[in-house]
């Protein structure tokens, strides 16, 4: 299973709105508000890589109310 987190900058007030999106997305599995420059850290999952990547540029990335993203791929170590 490969793993990508995903740093997420809302518009202001769309917070919530687009936690209820996020949610509902196959392969994210988990989504959190945070504070500092971002507003939410989602995992998302998938069998392989890029399935992954492909849900985060054809489905995240175009959340209504998303204002940037920052994608951290997990990498193997020892």
């Amino acid at each position: 299973m490969e793993t990508i987190y995903l740093l997420v900058e809302t518009e202001v007030g769309r917070l919530e709105e687009v936690i209820r999106r996020m949610k509902v997305i196959p392969g994210v599995v988990d989504v959190e508000a945070v504070t500092g420059p971002f507003d939410l850290i989602v995992k998302v999952q998938a069998a392989h890589i890029n399935a992954a990547l492909d849900t985060v540029v054809h489905k995240i990335r175009r959340v209504p109310g998303i204002k940037s993203t920052e994608t951290l791929v997990t990498v193997a170590t020892g």
